[in-house]
């Protein structure tokens, strides 16, 4: 009996003094580190924070692959979001879930975890990103030390603004050869007319201007890159599947999940641009409360905005808004699909 209990009590020390060895080796491969812009004010109306969309469907995929999510910021503490619909499914989620919203409140500052070790770090975007995040060098050095040793970077929308003059240990940069993607020029001249003026270079041009091999999809559509262990997203409707690229570049099999309303919207879309529209309408009749639909109208709306000549385009643009037209009554949408129609008359 006595040779038993004292059998048990060794077994319980041996355990207590492997485990801080073995949390610390489970805890720095299964880290995920958010980085986030500390610019914001006001809601974004002042000077340009982050997007709120993109941080919660990032922190709820890695969440949900079972990793450990940390949030940081330039300067630490708490953060600001441009202005966000709190009602959107990823958004509602992460503000019920009190530690999600503790570690935003409280940003980890880069400066306090230059050192540390993430499996991966994942900058998130929103244009405040475009003048905070490029001149923080203690975040260039997290970014360059997680990628030569293994790690995998990821940045989505205006978050691989940060990319740009990453120095590497042989003498090279991050992104020189590398294929990305990001905000793209066509989708600044209809959605950042108010600060990319400001900017100290579009995100476009600085990327190619730093070697690397820049790729786009149409208008808000997904467009993910993955250049081994870099990742990179175009846009906000690009975050979840830039997310889960990530996963898949750490080695980690994915957690299913069933897509959110403007994850299907946005595909129904492509589909509709890659000529399956016959598919695409039935998919949406059949139940249209699946899908976001003002996204599908709106969608509509500035891609008739910017197809200029383009015939095509500007055909997409008409079919896409006259979907989502009999569950979507604004007369911006109605007034555009008018003003198309007698473009497209034009051009016969």
């Amino acid at each position: 009996m006595l040779f038993r209990m004292a059998m048990i009590v060794t077994c319980t020390l041996g355990l207590l003094i492997a485990a801080p060895g073995a949390q610390a080796a489970r805890s720095t491969k299964d880290r995920v580190l958010l980085v986030v812009s500390s610019h914001g004010a006001d809601d974004g109306k002042t000077r340009p924070g982050f997007e709120m969309d993109e941080l919660t469907q990032a922190y709820l995929i890695f969440k949900d692959n079972g990793l450990q999510v940390d949030i940081a910021s330039p300067s630490g503490g708490a953060v600001v979001a441009d202005k966000y619909n709190r009602n959107k499914p990823y958004n509602m989620r992460f503000l019920n879930d009190a530690d999600a919203v503790a570690n935003l409140a409280a940003t980890r500052p880069i400066t306090s975890i230059r050192d540390e070790k993430y499996a991966a770090v994942f900058v998130i975007g929103g244009k405040g990103s475009m003048f905070d995040l490029p001149v923080n060098a203690d975040l260039k050095m997290l970014l360059a030390t997680t990628y030569e040793s293994g790690g995998v970077i990821g940045a989505v929308c205006h978050g691989p603004a940060v990319l740009m003059n990453v120095p590497m240990k042989n003498g090279t940069s991050l992104l020189e050869g590398r294929s990305v993607t990001g905000f793209s020029n066509e989708e600044e001249a209809l959605f950042g007319k108010g600060w990319a003026p400001s900017f100290p270079v579009l995100l476009e041009n600085g990327l190619r201007g730093s070697g690397a091999k820049f790729s786009e999809a149409p208008i808000m559509l997904n467009h993910v890159v993955a250049d081994g262990r870099l990742v990179t997203g175009q846009n906000p409707y690009s975050t979840a599947a830039a997310a889960e690229a990530v996963v898949g570049a750490m080695g980690r099999p994915l957690a299913p999940r069933q897509a959110w309303p403007d994850e299907r919207s946005i595909k129904l879309i492509g589909e509709m641009l890659d000529g399956n529209k016959a598919q695409a309408t039935a998919s949406f009749n059949a139940d249209p409360s699946l899908y976001d639909v003002p996204l599908i109208a709106m969608w509509g709306y500035f891609r008739a905005q910017s197809a200029g000549p383009d015939r095509k385009a500007l055909t997409h643009a008409v079919e896409i808004m006259e979907l989502a037209s009999p569950h979507f009554k604004q007369e911006e949408v109605t007034t555009a699909i008018a003003e198309a129609r007698k473009k497209l008359e034009q051009m016969q």
